[in-house]
């Protein structure tokens, strides 16, 4: 407790300005002296809630001071400021025009406020995934079960798959959707696809801008659900992507204060969007008198409502820190290649593999079978069973699912990850993999010399 309340009294008390006079620490272990975790903590799921570090926190609470010594100047004069310098700085990272982007809660809040604001008709198509992350997904559904019910249709992706194999099936799916039977009896049909840009779980990298590309030639709508690429997916360049819409969290990879995302609509598409989720006062509707056209759509995104604005600007001061500690490829490098070689060492420790063997579906996050047999089904007490014994008995985490009928750990690299990590990780992982064999009632089993778990 006391390393954490010291971390604490730093962070409200560092000298920002100074510390970036000075050199950052190295990437590995030595980055734990700038994020506020338990000194002890092993962290390998950064991709969930993201992390913050000292010097973006110490600027955070400068602000909140800034805010709450004046709220009505802050909030009525000041904070647009902090606002538009965001959206300039993101639209340069990601390679959009300011104008084109704005800036919302979380990815989920954005996928939601574009899907809502399609007009659908009677035999439009919504695309999904199997893999589609789960609030996307039920959204698709609630959209299904509202008059006036647009289909959902569904690609099956399963891991492991190759990218080539992927566009293939992809390709084949939309010709099929955009040929069915009944398209002479909807002839302005629209099909709109949700494409993970990165999928959560498992954590693989799609070949997104292919298959929006797949999406344009065939006159399919793409809403790009990119939660996990912001600060992790290098070279993204909206303007040559060309998605309809795209999504992304800036809490996450980008190490931005939880919770904030950006949300990207190009020119073309402006129009379609006519109310943030929830409608500001400042909604113009063409049944008001004085009514010239809608409101521009940056402008409708600047109040929704009051909220705590200081996750949105701290974006400022994460940019800030990323070129402090030295930029963007030397992140990419050092935690693309721990990802694959600590992927590779956890799998060697459980006696298992990774499920991405050539590299192509990482990024920053890679995939592990897990030495559970995957006949075993995922329930709520083995969920609690493993999020207890990593958090509360290891003092660690790395996110676990069931997938194509097998187990599977992601882990998220950062920063502040070495090899050793891994191995531990692994450690745990084979102690509490023969825990989950045994609670599900399966007593006779025979685990290997390589941690194999065999049921008989």
């Amino acid at each position: 407790m006391a390393a954490l309340e010291l971390r604490s009294t730093f962070a409200k008390h560092l000298d920002v300005e100074a510390l970036y006079k000075t050199d950052p620490p190295k990437f590995g272990h030595d980055m734990h002296k700038v994020f506020g975790f338990d000194p002890k903590y092993i962290n390998l799921n950064h991709g969930s809630y993201g992390s913050l570090p000292l010097p973006v926190r110490a600027e955070c609470d400068r602000l909140t001071s800034e805010i709450e010594s004046s709220p009505d100047r802050f909030l009525r004069l000041i904070g647009i400021n902090h606002l538009n310098e965001v959206r300039e700085r993101i639209a340069k990272f990601i390679g959009a025009n300011t104008d084109e982007i704005v800036i919302v809660n979380n990815a989920s809040h954005g996928i939601g406020t574009i899907l809502r604001n399609i007009e659908w008709h009677k035999g439009d198509i919504i695309l999904g995934t199997t893999t589609t992350y789960g609030a996307v997904s039920q959204a698709i559904k609630y959209l299904a079960d509202i008059p006036p019910n647009p289909d959902i249709s569904t690609f099956n992706l399963q891991f492991p798959i190759s990218h080539s194999e992927i566009i293939i099936a992809f390709r084949e799916h939309i010709r099929k959707l955009t040929q069915r039977p009944d398209a002479q009896d909807y002839p302005e049909r629209k099909t709109v696809a949700v494409i993970d840009s990165i999928v959560s779980n498992p954590g693989a990298r799609l070949p997104w801008k292919e298959m929006v590309s797949i999406c344009k030639e065939a006159g399919v709508w793409t809403v790009v659900d990119a939660a996990h690429s912001i600060g992790q997916e290098p070279n993204i360049n909206l303007s040559e992507a060309q998605p309809d819409f795209w999504v992304s969290n800036c809490h996450k990879w980008l190490l931005s204060k939880r919770g904030c995302a950006v949300l990207y609509v190009p020119h073309r598409n402006q129009h379609i969007i006519k109310s943030p989720i929830p409608t500001p006062v400042t909604y113009l509707s063409p049944h008001d008198e004085d009514y010239h056209g809608p409101e521009l759509f940056t402008k409708m995104f600047e109040w929704t409502g009051t909220i705590d604005f200081v996750p949105y600007f701290s974006v400022t001061a994460v940019f800030d820190f990323r070129k402090w500690i030295g930029g963007e490829e030397k992140i990419y490098e050092y935690c693309h290649n721990l990802a694959l070689t600590g992927g590779k060492r956890l799998a060697q420790i459980m006696g298992t593999s990774v499920m991405d063997e050539d590299g192509e579906l990482t990024y920053n996050m890679v995939n592990v079978e897990l030495p559970i047999p995957g006949t075993i089904q995922p329930t709520s007490e083995i969920d609690a069973l493993i999020k207890t014994r990593l958090l509360l008995d290891r003092n660690m985490y790395a996110a676990h699912f069931h997938h194509n009928g097998k187990w599977w750990t992601r882990c998220s690299t950062q920063i502040w990850n070495e090899i050793s990590d891994f191995e531990a990780l692994g450690e745990a992982f084979n102690d509490i993999s023969l825990e989950v064999v045994k609670s599900a009632g399966n007593q006779h089993v025979t685990c290997t010399t390589d941690n194999r778990c065999i049921v008989s």
